[in-house]
């Protein structure tokens, strides 16, 4: 994750504990033990392994204590942290290896933990938006009859009213949560392919397992996607986009906040240090930012469709530089977004 969200000083500004949580080291490697559970019990339950070896390796998996500097240090040897991973899970455990990882692939455990990460921005992303547009929707009530002056390439144009520009901005958010839960069964999806996206170390068993793993794990069971990454790319513009909105809302406030415009009052606004007659619409401001930030990331989610052949390390590693910062810098945003909504003490034109 980007050292701004994480930063001692700026972290205050740009980071979301709440998402970044979501995101962190720990959760990750907890994603990685459920996932290497749901695959245990699905060898059992489809009769590769016997029913108690199945669930005494899930159990072992949840529990077992996996050493962090290790874990760091076989990333580093092998790209990639799950072949260390599960060396440890499989020491001191010989009774149990068949059922530890049979027949699976590093980007089968990491690809659908990213599943389960993913499900779980979502459930944050959208509880979020329903609080913005909710905000914005009292916002109407209070002031939505009040005239303003309408403009166009930022010069004033014909006479509209508050509630005109709120639905300018509550409407695209509406619609972007109605597309990010249309869109969940596509990117909350098992991974399941093996070495080379075959699944054929399963013969006969392989769709059982996928079924069996899905539905324990509460995701989609869909085709193999080890080199169609379409679907999280599809997600960072989900991500692009609401903060493009966001922005567009924080534009605006910071353009009415403008003395000489004056059509928005927010309570608390930032000080200066030289201006101490200043208060700056600062979460306004910061929607923008974090706006033209997830907009500049799209570039390298695009460069990411190109995994070359049956499975790519570069473009794999650039996703796991670049996904979780948009995640963490939209949900920012909403966060933003709610907290300045809430200050507005007044919009439209003064009477």
């Amino acid at each position: 994750m980007s050292g701004i969200f994480q930063d001692a000083v700026f972290g205050g500004l740009f980071g979301d504990p709440e998402a970044m949580a979501l995101w962190s080291a720990e959760a990750q490697l907890e994603r990685f033990r459920t996932v290497e559970a749901a695959l245990s019990k699905a060898l059992a339950e489809v009769g590769l392994v016997p029913p108690d070896q199945g669930a005494r390796a899930a159990a072992h998996i949840l529990t077992v204590p996996v050493d962090g500097v290790r874990l760091a240090e076989g990333c580093a040897k092998d790209g990639l942290p799950i072949p260390n991973f599960v060396a440890q899970l499989k020491e001191n455990a010989p009774d149990l290896a068949g059922a530890i990882h049979t027949g699976s692939t590093s980007q089968d455990i990491m690809d659908t933990a990213l599943s389960l990460t993913i499900r779980a921005t979502n459930d944050l992303l959208l509880a979020r938006l329903a609080t913005v547009t909710d905000a914005l929707a009292d916002i109407d009530r209070r002031f939505g009859a009040t005239p303003m002056m309408g403009r166009t390439r930022m010069q004033a144009a014909l006479p509209i009213t508050v509630g005109d520009r709120i639905k300018t901005w509550r409407d695209p958010l509406l619609a972007q949560a109605a597309s990010l839960i249309a869109l969940r069964p596509q990117i909350e999806r098992l991974q399941f392919g093996g070495a080379v996206g075959t699944r054929h170390a399963y013969g006969d068993k392989s769709d059982a397992m996928a079924e069996a793993m899905a539905r324990d794990l509460g995701l989609t069971n869909g085709p193999v996607w080890h080199t169609d990454r379409s679907s999280l790319v599809m997600f960072a513009n989900q991500l692009a986009v609401l903060s493009g909105i966001l922005g567009k809302i924080g534009q605006d406030m910071v353009l009415m906040a403008q003395q000489g415009i004056d059509e928005i009052s927010l309570s608390g606004g930032g000080g200066s240090s030289a201006m101490p007659h200043k208060s700056n619409p600062i979460l306004a401001e910061l929607m923008v930012t974090l706006a033209r930030y997830n907009a500049s990331q799209m570039a390298a989610m695009h460069h990411s469709l190109i995994h070359e052949q049956e499975r790519s390390g570069a473009a794999w590693a650039l996703e796991c530089m670049v996904l979780p910062d948009m995640a963490v810098a939209t949900a920012r945003a909403l966060a933003a977004a709610a907290d300045v909504c809430g200050r507005v003490t007044r919009m439209g034109q003064r009477t």
